[in-house]
């Protein structure tokens, strides 16, 4: 202990013999501001050891640790456990009270070539990110980071191609990121050498439930010498030496170096039999907490995800635990975790960003969960199968909220990751947060156990920017009850239709939402979900879809330039779709039964009513213009002589997503309005963006003479941005679209029902007209 904070210990403990009246404890570096007698300390961690001492004395306080304005760096996570009793951890909020797992470097530079710098560290100086001047810098790395790079800020194919490693020196410990080859989620490896084809021999990949190889594409490798070839780079060697390429402007011999080296910040952990109880953080800052991506990962049922259980602010065994107004920022893994046993948690109000995994995720235990498998292809027999409904112990999170809590940027590194994730969990309520610029999903629900959650009043968009196959909201219902095989599952529920509502005992609610997905569904109930009650959403891109499962009533939304996609459902379940605006017939895909009630929408005009009509279902829907109050700007507010009246819509509130908090909702963006291009819009042959590029109608013989078309018809690019998804593709200024995936296109509006219906595969086979002649083109619509 350095002088300075003894001096500090030994002072507060000369007056703790007051315990049974002290009720603040102040931690600082400046203790000449706290000269009446306070406690004082210098570190928090001695303040934590000073309360255990108080409640041996028989203090029963709530006990206040103010944590005044400064940084504090931490060697160990902070730990709270039952002992400590009700207490308080609060900052002084802004950013002024900081609390950061790095180490505070002094590098010695010296000139290693024209760009790079080289210093020699400790042993102990090791870390795994690197920060200067506040800012994080890039490991050395292929290819070099692109803010505007989709998947890693920058990825190639050849990546870890032979031709690129035998240019390194030693290919030892390279760290290999590649996305699942489905897309749903990524792996991560670390070489261990080179075998004899030159290929790198990898350890890991263990990072997703749905085993793969590499996705062919979407791959990245950092932390090899040779790569460091940009400002803003760096390497640790084994030798302890730090090699660095300045960004431009950087006073190397006055810099704030910073090396992170804590996994953990806090960690709050009791039990059921013992939680710890009233627990108060709020106000702190926190930052620079280890990438967690090779540690042991666990898989989340039969979900496609596997988890580290841990994060930054970790808690476990816990009762009545707040954490409020707090930012965390900078962090490599998740940010927070509720495992296990958890109630009445309470996460509310916080500036969540720049973190390499999840932001909030609630994860309960396998040991809670009745017959529970853990692989896609698994399946408990019947015969063997626990069928009691519910849980099996209470070790899980439940009677909690997230609320109010501003998350972007997340998933920096990993991409099985969510804003919001909850995993083996009852009765979660995820309210007023706004979620974008994400991987994946903004809200993820990995399994139907045991539901009773309550998502409402989130603004989520700018979602599913790295994965494929998801939704701006994601879930599962992978239950007891479900079964790989389709037909194996049909006869389980035909013969036991209470099944599904055995691990999904309570229904899950999402209302009064607002979601946009440009690479996805809107909202998206994958494989067996089941008990859902979805309603008053506002989705703006990617529509509804219902994959298999049971039980689901969705009625009373509003699906712009899109609709609604039923897959694979069997007979009997029970399924409702009314009371919706829709601008797409339903794009319905192995139906057996057509559930319930679909009937009593809207649609855009008689042509999408009929072709709807023609399926079985709808036969008292209508047509029309719905008659927005100002859909240009957002505001889809029906007017009173909308028709959407005729068939029992109610309107929805359009002042109510995202964050309310006023600070937070001043930092917070919102999703792009989009243009409508379906049923009366006067808006459907105008100029529009598409991927980077501007395009409208072929609408005039002019137009129709100068791109040589024997015919008024098909979509004209008249402007392409590079960098962009088109600007990366074969596509040219003047070319015309004339079909998609088969479609014949004859407006835009055409090209928009036909990407809407196929973006979640990530590509779109185009035939364009260009000189005079047809081309075929396939078109990747993710960077």
């Amino acid at each position: 202990m350095k002088l300075k904070a003894l001096y500090y210990f030994v002072f507060a403990l000369s007056v703790i013999g007051c315990s049974p009246t002290v009720t603040d404890i102040y931690i600082t570096a400046n203790k000449e501001a706290y000269n009446n007698g306070e406690l004082v300390f210098g570190s928090i961690n001695e303040a934590i050891s000073a309360v255990a001492q108080l409640r041996k004395e028989g203090n029963k306080n709530t006990l206040t640790l103010h944590l005044m304005e400064g940084e504090y760096r931490i060697s160990d996570p902070i730990r709270i456990t039952p002992e400590l009793g009700s207490l308080n951890l609060i900052g002084e909020g802004d950013g002024k009270s900081v609390v950061k797992g790095s180490k505070l470097l002094n590098p010695k530079w010296e000139k290693y070539n024209d760009h790079i710098w080289v210093a020699q560290l400790q042993k102990e100086d090791s870390f795994d990110q690197l920060f200067v001047n506040g800012h994080k810098q890039i490991l050395a790395r292929y290819p070099n980071y692109d803010e505007n790079g989709g998947h890693w800020q920058g990825h190639a194919e050849d990546a870890i191609a032979p031709e690129r490693v035998k240019t390194w020196t030693n290919p030892k410990g390279a760290i290999a990121h590649a996305m699942h080859s489905g897309e749903w989620g990524g792996f991560h490896y670390i070489s261990t050498g080179v075998d004899e084809n030159g290929e790198l021999i990898l350890a890991g990949g263990y990072q997703n439930n749905r085993p793969s190889k590499m996705h062919a594409k979407y791959r990245m490798v950092e932390n090899v010498f040779e790569e460091l070839d940009a400002p803003g780079e760096w390497f640790l060697d084994g030798d302890h030496k730090l090699f660095y390429w300045p960004t431009e402007g950087t006073d190397i011999g006055n810099v704030l170096v910073e090396g992170v080296q804590q996994k953990h910040l806090v960690e709050i952990v009791g039990s059921e039999e013992n939680p710890v109880r009233d627990i108060e953080i709020s106000g702190i800052r926190f930052e620079h907490a280890k990438r967690t991506f090779m540690e042991k990962y666990e898989p989340l049922l039969r979900s496609d995800w596997t988890i580290y259980r841990g994060a930054a602010l970790f808690l476990e065994g816990t009762q009545n635990v707040q954490i409020r107004n707090c930012e965390l920022t900078n962090l490599g893994g998740n940010a927070i975790l509720a495992s296990n046993f958890n109630r009445e948690l309470n996460i509310a109000d916080n500036h969540i960003h720049d973190c390499g995994a999840s932001g909030i995720s609630f994860v309960g235990s396998p040991e809670a969960v009745r017959s529970p498998s853990f692989q896609y292809e698994e399946f408990v027999p019947l015969a063997k199968m626990d069928t009691v409904p519910g849980p099996k112990s209470n070790k899980y999170p439940s009677n909690s909220v997230a609320e109010n809590n501003l998350i972007y940027r997340i998933g920096r590194v990993e991409k099985q990751t969510a804003g919001v994730q909850i995993a083996m969990a009852m009765d979660i309520t995820v309210s007023h947060n706004s979620i974008y610029d994400v991987p994946r999903a903004g809200i993820n629900i990995g399994d139907g156990t045991w539901g009773g959650h309550i998502i409402e009043y989130n603004d989520v968009f700018n979602t599913v920017l790295e994965s494929g196959d998801h939704g701006a909201f994601n879930s599962w219902g992978r239950d007891r009850f479900w079964h790989p095989n389709r037909e194996t599952l049909n006869e389980i529920v035909a013969a036991n239709p209470e099944m599904p509502k055995l691990d999904a005992i309570h229904t899950t609610v999402i209302r009064n939402n607002r979601f946009r997905c440009d690479h996805g569904w809107d909202i998206d109930l994958d494989d067996g979900s089941s008990n859902y009650h979805i309603y008053n959403n506002l989705c703006l891109n990617g529509g509804i879809k219902l994959r298999e499962g049971f039980y689901r009533t969705v009625e009373n939304n509003i699906m712009i330039n899109n609709g609604f996609h039923p897959h694979v459902w069997f007979k009997n379940s029970g399924d409702v779709f009314k009371h919706n605006i829709v601008f797409t017939e339903h794009k319905d895909i192995r139906l057996e039964d057509w559930g319930k009630e679909v009937d009593y929408n809207l649609f855009p005009d008689e042509a999408t009513l009929m072709a709807t009509q023609k399926k079985g279902v709808d036969n008292n829907s209508i047509f029309g213009d719905v008659l927005f109050v100002d859909a240009k700007f957002g505001n889809y507010t029906v007017k009173e002589e909308s028709p959407a009246f005729k068939i029992g819509f109610k309107n929805i509130a359009m002042d109510s997503f995202g964050v309310t908090n006023t600070r937070l909702k001043s930092m917070a963006k919102t999703p792009t309005i989009p243009t409508m291009f379906f049923g009366d819009s006067s808006e459907k042959d105008a100029v529009v963006e598409w991927l980077g590029a501007q395009i409208k109608s072929i609408a005039t013989m002019a137009e129709r003479s100068a791109s040589g078309l024997n015919k008024t018809a098909g979509a004209l690019i008249l402007a392409i941005e590079p960098q962009t998804v088109i600007g990366n593709s074969p596509l040219e200024v003047g070319d015309v679209i004339i079909s998609a995936e088969g479609d014949e296109i004859n407006t835009v509006a055409d090209l928009m029902k036909t990407y809407q219906n196929n973006n979640w595969k990530g590509k779109l086979n185009l035939t364009i007209f260009r000189n005079q002649k047809e081309k075929q083109i396939s078109l990747t619509t993710k960077k």
